[in-house]
Order: structure tokens, then C-alpha cells, then sequence
């Protein structure tokens, strides 16, 4: 008995699109601008554990992501709406934020920095530097090496 691929088996089959649109790479001088109210507010704010990853090359959504930790629900919401504040004082006008209700992680999106506020227990069960950070291409590399020497 063959099987027949209709349409959607074939679609399914390939996998998801590309995206034929790509982002303009931003200059990088506007980026650490960015990237710098972005760290000097979390830190005037007491932020824990401040990290900065660099996506260019990994992800088409963002060429930085800054991630940080706060203690409490009232101090992450703080720290978001003062990033808010500041980066609109330095001319970065467009800022999405999700979750800054009192959640334990808070989403601002500049467009090409994005942000993550975390509890401490948030932030270790999403592990977001492990998925982006550089540890990752490390382990890939030694992962590939160990597989070649295997053969």
C-alpha cells in the first residue's frame, strides 16, 4: 500500500518557512548606547546578576539580550518602568513590556535589545544563559569534538 503526501503532509514534512525579511543591522555604537542606560538603571536599581548576551548570528528578533535578577515582584516592575523612563530620555522611544503586573518575569522588548527580569527561581527554571549564552557554543564544539574523535 503507498501512501499518498497530500499538501499539508508535505508542508508539515518540510518544516517551518524561513523568513525571507531579515533585520538591519543597527550601528554599533546606537546598540552599547542602548545597552548602557539599559545596565546603569539595573544597577542604580539594585539589580543581581546582570548579563549581558550577544545574539548577533543566533537570533533575528534581537542583537542583545540583558538579563537580570530582582528580589521582590515590586522591584522588578520598578526596575522595568525606570528602564522605560530612561531609555525614552536617551531618545529609545519604542519599549514593549509584558508581564510587569507583579509576575516573577517582566519582558521589555527595545527591538534590538530585549530584557528579562526574573525572580531568582524564575530565572534558574527558564535558564535563559544556558539557551543563549556562549556556554553553549563551547559545549557544541566539544561535543563535535568528542564525536569526531569517536570515529
Amino acid at each position: 500500500m503507498t501512501t499518498v503526501k497530500t499538501p499539508r503532509k508535505k508542508t508539515i514534512i518540510a518544516g517551518p518557512k524561513t523568513s525571507k525579511t531579515s533585520r538591519k543591522p543597527v550601528p554599533t555604537d546606537v546598540l552599547e548606547k542602548m545597552v548602557s542606560v539599559i545596565i546603569d538603571s539595573l544597577e542604580e536599581d539594585k539589580a543581581e546578576d546582570i548579563r549581558v548576551l550577544d545574539l548577533i548570528g543566533r537570533a533575528n528578533f534581537a542583537d542583545r539580550m540583558v538579563i537580570a535578577t530582582g528580589l521582590v515582584d515590586r522591584q522588578i516592575a520598578a526596575m522595568a518602568h525606570h528602564i522605560e523612563k530612561k531609555l525614552a530620555e536617551a531618545g529609545f522611544k519604542h519599549l514593549l513590556i509584558e508581564g510587569d503586573n507583579g509576575s516573577d518575569w517582566v519582558l521589555l522588548d527595545a527591538g534590538d535589545v530585549v530584557v528579562h527580569l526574573f525572580k531568582p527561581e524564575s530565572r534558574e527554571l527558564y535558564g535563559l544563559e544556558k539557551m543563549w549564552g556562549d556556554d553553549l557554543d563551547v559545549e557544541e564544539a566539544e561535543e563535535i569534538a568528542i564525536g569526531e574523535v569517536e570515529k
